[in-house]
């Protein structure tokens, strides 16, 4: 789909037609005019072209451009020029751009990675399992994928709290600067224009790199980047009327062949000279007159978005080299005051809300929408405080895209919002794979599937079933969760649920296997939960269970010389089943569930048997964990202890159990059970390199020390010495999750080698 579309938009006729997003208000020609400074000079055309993060050397030219009082009567851009671009022509001038990008990571909003404080815990669960940010939707039309990994919903926001001061559909004639963004159509390949409307969304749709982000309508058309049809945009800039240009080229070289490794590496490349070879023939249209700035960023990537000082200072050094040329176009510094008096930032005045529209293109109702927004008419419009509305409601992972427009019309304010529900719905299948190899045990692997039906009924119902098929375990759960209609959040949910999964038994000494349990059970039950706001979640409800426990090889009891029935071998069968009442509260602040950097988690659960008569039982667990950073190092400290009272719990009969990875990682997994457990570990970690635009993300380096036992119902909880740990291991983060290799030791010459993939060890 991917290849077919850029096909279309890489055709001779689709770069040859050039389409316009609406009615200019001026004439082309005289778009670019000479106001402020003086009246006899050529006008100043700026052509800006995309790059993604080598985009900042624009504001380092523009700094030169600044500095040396060279006026910019128009602007003409595309992708990450038409940021930079469309921000200038708003009337920030580079200095501005540059402070308020010192407070922002732009990464993080470039690639919508949101706080993982800021997500509903149902994705924060998730996270466990899943490889991040994939889902595989399917409905009518059957299976698809998202138009585009990043939907730039935190950049649109960006740029609309930056742009206070430009109304929601405007010419962009009547910016402080003139102003144009070039897209393409997805449908026709034509190149488009962009001259009128909301600016932001503008910006947006010009950067929307087919592939990566995903496409923006805009007036019944779909568009991505304009890079596919004119990155470097010099004949948009002459029809605006400009004498001279400024063109400013920051395209990303070639790569070597040696370094073209996968069928990804190809078809970059192939659409990197298909990009070069549209913008030699803009090239081509420069005269001896206009002025050419390649700046020099070196290996600097499209999404080294970290690496802004060194993008801007290419920028500058370029610009400075092109000062000879520059210097005639100079004014002199009460001419530059007058242009700058004519061209500046106006501030955005106080305006009231008339009326608030909201449009849902989507199943989701739109007083749903309307709840979630604390605005209301007769508020003085705060385009920040209405988007951190907005993107609180992208969290909920309900909706592709939420955006606002502030309209004029008649005399009133109205602000739009529109709500654009996820396209490739309304099913959705999540995917996660975990594998674990150990020198104390068989290899094992599990696969992760997930589905998701939201909104399957006006009032909110939701469908969601997960299941682990693996070596060890095989497992599966369904629920349905209804909102209640209340404020809060709060919802009811029906569920059930099926494991079967293999677990050891050991000695007294823990060191000798004696057999292999495999334990199943069935549960179904109802639950009431209520969100803590973004903190977590609480949960409390009613289960009825049933547990078995058959042990796969036993010994019988006496001299074997007759034939012994199954209640004369020593590991007998486990049966039974239970009402239980259960509650289970989650508070999850981490930024990294693995690799936690700063933030606190607090698990608290209790299961108390019903009707059980002498067999009753009360169980309770509880975990906690603090992680706080300092540059790239970071120390987490884990606390986690529980312990039954009472009879057996069928649906647990091994009790609570130590061993594995970073659960004293020195015995093998579940190799330490009893009946109450308690555990500790305080783990350093150093990260020691970061990945761009790259699957691997992060590397660190890392050691645990871990102290922790187990004791059965004869031994006081927490008596005798607590059995030690020490780990040092290395770990990536990945797009599909994280990768392990570690070794541990303990007293007594006890070791254990890792090597992990996933989540779920």
């Amino acid at each position: 789909m991917l290849l077919g579309g850029l096909f279309v938009l890489l055709t001779p006729a689709a770069r040859a037609a050039t389409s316009t997003a609406g009615t200019a208000s001026a004439a082309p020609g005289t778009i670019c005019r000479v106001e402020g400074g003086d009246p006899g000079r050529p006008s100043v055309g700026l052509v800006l072209s995309g790059g993604g993060a080598r985009g900042y050397a624009h504001l380092g030219v523009l700094k030169v451009l600044e500095d040396n009082r060279i006026p910019v009567d128009c602007v003409a851009a595309t992708s990450m020029g038409a940021v930079v671009g469309g921000l200038y022509a708003s009337g920030l001038s580079a200095t501005d751009m540059r402070a308020r990008l010192e407070h922002v990571n732009l990464a993080d909003v470039a690639f919508d990675i949101t706080d993982r404080s800021d997500l509903p815990q149902s994705q924060r669960e998730d996270e466990r399992y899943y490889v991040d940010s994939f889902s595989l939707g399917f409905g009518p039309n059957g299976f698809q994928l998202p138009s585009g990994l990043v939907h730039g919903n935190r950049l649109q926001a960006l740029l609309q709290e930056w742009t206070p001061n430009v109304g929601g559909s405007v010419s962009f004639d009547k910016l402080p600067v003139p102003f144009r963004a070039i897209a393409a159509d997805l449908q026709t390949g034509q190149m488009v224009v962009l001259d009128h409307g909301s600016l932001p969304q503008a910006i947006r749709a010009s950067m929307a790199l087919p592939g990566l982000f995903s496409p923006v309508d805009v007036n019944g058309r779909t568009l991505v980047d304009g890079g596919i049809v004119s990155n470097l945009p010099i004949e948009t800039a002459r029809a605006m009327g400009a004498d001279v240009v400024i063109a400013v080229d920051i395209g990303s070289p070639l790569r070597p062949l040696n370094a073209l490794s996968s069928p990804a590496d190809v078809f970059q490349q192939m659409v990197g000279i298909l990009i070069r070879q549209n913008v030699a023939r803009q090239r081509e249209q420069l005269r001896s007159t206009d002025v050419l700035i390649q700046p020099d960023l070196g290996r600097l990537t499209f999404t080294d978005f970290e690496n802004a000082p060194q993008g801007i200072a290419a920028g500058e050094a370029a610009a400075r080299a092109a000062l000879p040329q520059l210097q005639r176009l100079a004014l002199s510094p009460a001419q530059y005051a007058a242009w700058r008096a004519a061209h500046g930032n106006t501030a955005a005045e106080a305006v009231r809300i008339t009326k608030v529209e909201i449009n849902s293109r989507g199943v989701v109702p739109a007083k749903r929408i309307r709840a979630a927004l604390h605005v209301k008419e007769g508020d003085v419009y705060d385009p920040a405080a209405v988007n951190k509305d907005l993107l609180a409601l992208v969290n909920e992972d309900d909706f592709e895209s939420v955006t606002q427009q502030m309209v004029e019309e008649n005399g009133e304010h109205k602000l739009v919002i529109t709500a654009q529900e996820k396209r490739w719905g309304p099913n959705f299948l999540l995917f996660g794979l975990g594998l674990s190899a150990t020198s104390k045990e068989e290899g094992s692997f599990r696969l992760h599937l997930g589905y998701r039906r939201p909104w399957l009924t006006s009032s909110g119902l939701e469908a969601r079933a997960d299941a682990t098929l693996g070596s060890d375990v095989l497992a599966f759960h369904g629920e349905l969760r209804q909102p209640f209609a209340n404020p809060w959040g709060a919802y009811i949910a029906p569920y059930v649920e099926i494991q079967r999964r293999h677990a050891n038994l050991y000695d007294d000494s823990g060191d000798v296997r004696l057999t292999r349990y495999r334990l199943t059970t069935e549960r179904a039950g109802v639950d009431v939960g209520l969100p803590i706001s973004t903190l977590g979640d609480f949960r409390i409800g009613l289960a009825y269970a049933h547990g078995t426990a058959v042990p796969q090889y036993n010994l019988p009891i006496g001299d074997g010389d007759d034939a012994s029935p199954t209640s004369q071998l020593l590991f007998p069968d486990i049966y039974g089943r239970q009402l239980s009442a259960r509650a289970k509260l989650v508070i999850d602040q981490l930024d990294d569930p693995q690799f936690a950097r700063h933030g606190y988690f607090t698990e608290l659960r209790a299961e108390r048997s019903l009707f059980a008569g002498s067999n009753s039982y009360t169980e309770v667990y509880g975990k906690g964990m603090v992680a706080m950073s300092y540059g790239r190092h970071s120390v987490s400290a884990t606390m986690e202890a529980g312990n039954n009272f009472g009879g057996t719990n069928v649906t647990n009969p091994l009790g609570f159990t130590l061993g594995g990875f970073q659960h004293l990682s020195a015995y093998a997994a579940d190799q330490l059970a009893g009946n109450s457990m308690m555990y500790g570990n305080i783990t350093y970690m150093n990260r020691i390199a970061s990945f761009s635009a790259s699957p691997i993300r992060r590397l660190f380096v890392g050691v645990s020390l871990e102290a922790g036992n187990v004791w059965s119902v004869d031994d006081a909880f927490g008596s005798g010495t607590l059995k030690r740990s020490v780990t040092v291991f290395s770990a990536l983060t990945t797009s599909f999750g994280p990768i392990y290799f570690g070794v541990a030791f303990a007293p007594g010459g006890r070791n254990n080698i890792y090597f992990q993939l996933g989540r779920t060890y």
